[in-house]
């Protein structure tokens, strides 16, 4: 009686262990998935700069300005470790 017990709380475990090796390997998907799109996003700001520049208009000092708005709120958003490095 007590074996089997012991072999239920052994399986439901292993569920556990799966379910959890699962999820991480979606998650590891999802986030290939989100960087990708991030590139296309990024190479589509880079054809905007571009024509911006081609049309005359300078947006570094826009951009500039921008950045020193954001610095305040990222520095208050950012988590002290990544999440890769916990999980590793």
């Amino acid at each position: 009686m007590a074996s089997q017990e012991n072999n239920q709380a052994g399986e439901s475990k292993e569920e556990k262990i799966g379910f959890h090796k699962g999820s991480l390997a979606t998650l590891a998907k999802e986030r290939q998935e989100l960087l990708r799109i991030v590139g296309v996003v990024e190479q589509l700001m880079q054809i905007h700069v571009k024509a911006l520049q081609d049309l005359g208009v300078d947006i570094t000092a826009e951009l500039a300005g921008q950045q020193q708005e954001q610095q305040p709120e990222q520095k208050q958003n950012k988590p002290s470790v990544p999440i890769d490095d916990l999980l590793q």
